[in-house]
């Protein structure tokens, strides 16, 4: 069978990672500067949407070609699980402990209101336009899912597991963008609105007000300029694991092909299903060591920097064009955060928890650590790590609850 012939403008590897930098590197840039104009463009188009969609343009328009680049391959294989480990290197389970009936339960509830509210929104829509989510469309929601629970590292993940189409995909970007930033902007309208509401919740804030304290003095105790060492150390740590994942995923994968071929149809006998899964669990065992001191030298930096530099190119994958072919998957969306949202009113009524927890908890699924942080900001920048500590953990699961949630999906979903 002839290859089919690479028809865009540019088709060296290193010249097209050089343009995908350059993107980032403006975005960053750009969104940083102190101008009232560019906040309210940024606002209106948050940074990450952008590093996805202009090198989506720019395969949209030929100028680059995601599909016959090797950049994502490498992308998906390297940094992805190298920003779970350095992300979920920094898991404090002792301190999720100690906020376990606020920050802990609340948490729980939104990943539980993620999960469960997603086959729910396939299975309304099944009845009022089945058509929107027929087909392989679970494999797109899937990837929505491990947004909502975890981030964009497992949304990316979930995609590389299921591998829904391009523009499948491009429509999902859309409706994780639309929805989860029209949330956030809710929440955060509601932290100024922040005694009322813990009125009608019947809530106490003395635990907010303790945590703050107790938040501001643990940022000032771990942070600290990193030396070159620490550098080599966190990069040592980190690609010798992926290593290790490499080789013990391969054989796992081999293995349930050879021995299981029927458990192919819930992706047991993919390579990168294993080598996520295997990944995640040594971030999560490497923070019981000392090893999580490292998030103090930037660890978190780094799997952010790996993580735009994937965002970047699962982008140059994308056709724009084809965000639009499906709107009412916006409705699948609206609907499935909107459950979301019910089962945390729920919670925090029965516990009488603070608005504050209801927020971040909230962000932490939805949002990741950027959106959990700004979430947290919102209230008392002392409380950022509270954010982060429970993103953190969003990160560890996501993946997983994402791809029980997909599976939910396919069941209700009509073909």
């Amino acid at each position: 069978m002839p290859t089919e012939t690479n028809t865009a403008l540019i088709t060296d590897d290193i010249v097209v990672f050089g343009i995908l930098m350059g993107i980032l590197g403006l975005v960053h840039y750009t969104s940083n500067l102190n101008n009232t104009f560019v906040k309210k463009f940024y606002n209106v188009l948050p940074p990450l949407l952008l590093c996805y969609f202009l090198p989506g343009l720019l395969n949209s328009f030929d100028i680059i070609s995601g599909e016959h680049s090797n950049i994502n391959t490498i992308s998906s294989n390297y940094f992805l699980p190298g920003c779970l480990i350095l992300f979920t290197l920094n898991l404090n389970l002792k301190e999720l402990w100690k906020m376990r009936k606020n920050a802990g339960i609340m948490f729980i509830a939104g990943m539980i209101g993620i999960v469960l509210g997603g086959p729910l929104a396939v299975w309304i829509m099944s009845w009022i336009a089945p058509e929107v989510v027929a087909g392989e469309t679970w494999k797109g929601l899937a990837t929505l899912a491990g947004s909502w629970v975890g981030g964009s590292a497992n949304q990316a993940a979930l995609y590389a597991i299921f591998q829904p189409s391009a523009d499948l995909y491009s429509s999902m970007i859309a409706v994780d963008v639309f929805v989860a930033y029209g949330w956030m902007a809710l929440l955060m309208y509601g932290a100024g609105k922040e005694k009322s509401i813990n009125k009608f919740l019947g809530a106490d804030n003395s635990d907010v007000e303790a945590l703050t304290v107790r938040m501001d003095n643990q940022m000032k105790d771990k942070a600290r300029n990193p030396e070159t060492k620490d550098l080599f150390i966190m990069m040592g740590i980190t690609f010798s694991c992926i290593a290790l994942a490499q080789l013990i995923s391969g054989n796992i994968a081999k293995y349930i092909e050879v021995n299981m071929p029927q458990l192919a149809q819930f992706s047991l006998t993919s390579k990168f299903f294993w080598l996520i899964m295997i990944t995640t669990i040594i971030g999560i065992l490497l923070s019981f060591t000392k090893a999580r001191n490292y998030e103090g030298a930037g660890a978190s930096k780094f799997a952010t920097v790996f993580l735009y530099i994937l965002i970047a190119s699962i982008g140059m994958n994308m056709n724009i064009f084809s965000i639009l072919s499906n709107p009412m998957l916006f409705l699948v969306g609206i609907i499935w955060m909107s459950f979301h949202a019910l089962i945390l009113l729920i919670t925090a009524k029965i516990l009488k928890s603070p608005f504050f927890f209801y927020a971040v908890s909230s962000m932490a699924n939805v949002g990741g650590v950027a959106s959990a942080s700004a979430t947290a900001a919102a209230f008392h920048p002392a409380l950022i790590s509270v954010g982060v500590i429970l993103a953190i953990f969003g990160y560890a699961i996501g993946t997983y609850t994402g791809y029980i949630c997909g599976i939910l999906m396919q069941l209700v979903a009509p073909q």
